[in-house]
Formats: structure tokens, sequence, C-alpha cells
């Protein structure tokens, strides 16, 4: 009898401590899920570095100081970089992963531009050295654990941005450059066009539908490699509609940040253009995007059906922006 009382005894200490585990787990979940609003998470050391900054209305300092922001809250928002987590509650979590992914592929579009043309005075002048460094860092696999950890590659990556930085304010040093050209900031505009388009569709593929196969549309000649149906059925799995939703959440709250940034370093540019307004639509269109979810699921209700569909919401603001992305690109090509 003694066993068994011992042994019983045993068993609701395990089971009261399992229980705790979990309910704290829980709690932690719930905390990390919390998406980043306006404020950034900054490593003390950006931190520091940002409010020693010298020359800070210098052409090109907003732009490199919100991209290292933006990077810097992915690795030190709660909880850290989550998508490569491989142990409770990180594992467990999907919404702030893809979240994740989102925000770090416009990084990844930010940090080539800033490599390829806005640091770049012509196509064949001289790429900038750290430049050449920090993107490939963000562009390294996002759920690589160890060998190297993600986060590692990406702090890697900032490093590289902030030596930038520190040349591009220095007075004495002249091979740190941010050209605000209208072209520089149309050929970024064009890869934000085709991010923004494709989040667009996949998020209307929510609630399913046929379409007609627009590959070839607009060209007599042309040719693809293997045939395709004229009609197609597209829709995004159900267990996959939060996924994406919270990828355009991530994509659309980051491209926010480049975006108002950008609207301070080519303020003459786009005073020439008499493109401000458009920029300033787009923007306001993606502040749209980022209000409050208050439902606990992401709804996925037939498009005039009874129930909500949040991914159609996200849509047609995203729709929205990338018109008004469009325009401004038309204003930017004129003389």
């Amino acid at each position: 009898m003694r066993d068994s009382a011992n042994g019983n005894a045993w068993f609701r200490g395990v089971s009261f401590l399992v229980g705790l585990y979990l309910v704290a787990t829980l709690l932690v979940g719930m905390y990390w899920s919390s998406e980043p609003g306006e404020d950034f998470y900054l490593s003390d050391e950006s931190e520091i570095r940002f409010r020693g900054l010298q020359n800070s209305n210098m052409t090109g300092v907003e732009t490199t100081v919100t991209l290292i922001k933006v990077a810097d809250t992915l690795l030190n928002k709660p909880g850290g970089f989550l998508s490569n987590d491989i142990t409770p509650p990180g594992v467990w979590l999907d919404n702030i992963p893809n979240w994740e992914y989102g925000a770090l592929i416009q990084v990844r579009d930010l940090s080539k531009a800033m490599r390829e043309s806005f640091s770049r005075s012509q196509s064949q002048s001289t790429e900038d050295a750290d430049l050449a460094l920090a993107e490939p860092r963000f562009n390294f696999d996002n759920n690589s654990w160890m060998l190297p950890a993600s986060e590692k590659q990406y702090r890697e990556g900032v490093m590289f941005l902030h030596q930038y930085l520190n040349r591009l304010v220095d007075d004495d040093q002249h091979d740190a450059q941010f050209f605000a050209r209208a072209d520089n900031l149309r050929n970024w505009l064009r890869t934000v066009e085709t991010r923004l388009g494709s989040l667009s569709q996949r998020l209307s593929a929510s609630v399913g539908q046929r379409r007609i196969n627009t590959d070839l549309a607009g060209e007599e000649n042309a040719s693809q490699s293997t045939p395709a149906p004229r009609e197609m059925e597209v829709k995004t799995p159900w267990m996959e509609i939060d996924d994406v939703f919270y990828e355009a959440r991530g994509s659309t709250w980051a491209l926010l940040q480049f975006l108002r940034a950008m609207e301070k370093d080519f303020a003459d540019v786009l005073a020439k253009k008499n493109a401000g307004v458009s920029l300033k639509q787009i923007i306001r269109e993606l502040e749209a995007a980022q209000q409050p979810v208050h439902s606990p699921m992401i709804v996925n209700g037939s498009g005039f059906g009874m129930l909500a569909n949040h991914s159609l919401v996200m849509a047609s603001y995203i729709s929205r922006a990338n018109a008004a992305i469009i325009d401004l690109r038309e204003l930017l090509s004129k003389g």
C-alpha cells in the first residue's frame, strides 16, 4: 500500500510539473506571437551606434538605418528569430515565423538593391565592399539551426551594414555613397511590384477560383518550356491560409518602414517628379494592412459569405498599394 501511495504521489508530482511547463510555454508562446509594431527592437550595440550617429541628414542614412533596424528587429524582438527553433514554444509557432519570412524577403530585396543600384553611380562602377558581404548573408537559409545558425549569418549582415553606414556618414571617406536617383528608386520598386503582385494572388486564392492561363498574353511568338492548361483551379490549401496571411503581414510591415525612409532620402527626386503624393498613398495602404487582427484565428469565409475572409481584405490593401506603385514608377520614368 505504501509503495502504491508513493507511486501515486510521484505520478501526481510529475503531472503537475508537466502541466506547469505546458502552461508556461503556452503563455510564453502567446507573448512571442505578438507582431512588432512601430517600435523597433534594437540590440544594445545598434542603439549605441545610432545615438552617436553624425550627419544623420545625409542622403541614404535614413534608408540604411531603417534596413538595419528591420533586420535587427527580426533578431531581437520577443523570442528572437523563431523560424529555425527546434524546441518549445518556438517549434509550435507558425504565424510569427511566416511573418519573419515575409519581412526577411523585403530585407533581402533592399540589401540587393543597395548593393547593385543605390550605392553605385553607374552599372560599370565598383560595388561597395561591405554591401557585397552583407547581401549574401541575408540570403542564407532561414531554417538553419546550427553550423551555422541563421541568426549568426544575419547578424554578420547587420555588422557589414553598420560598417557601410559608418563610412557613409564620414566626411573624410568617399568610397561609400548612396545615390538617390529616380532610376534607382524605380528599379527597386519594380521588384516590390512583383513581390506584392505575387502576395495578392496567393491571398486571393484562399477562396479558390478557376483562372485562365495568361502567361503568354500580349506576345504573339512567345513560348514556354512545357505546355500548361488553358484554365486551372487555383486554391491555397486550408492549412496554409494563415501562413500566407502572416507572410503578407510581415512583408508589408517591412516595406512600410522602407518606404517611409525613402520618402525622406528621395524627397528632392519625388518633389521634382511631383510624385510625393503617390508615395504617401502607398504608405497609407500599407498602414491599413497593418491594422490589428482581432480574431483569434484567420477566418476563411467565401467571398460573399456570412463569415469574413481576412486574406481577401489583406489582398485588397496590397492590390491597391501595388497599383499605386505602378503609377509611381511611371511618374519616375518621365522627364
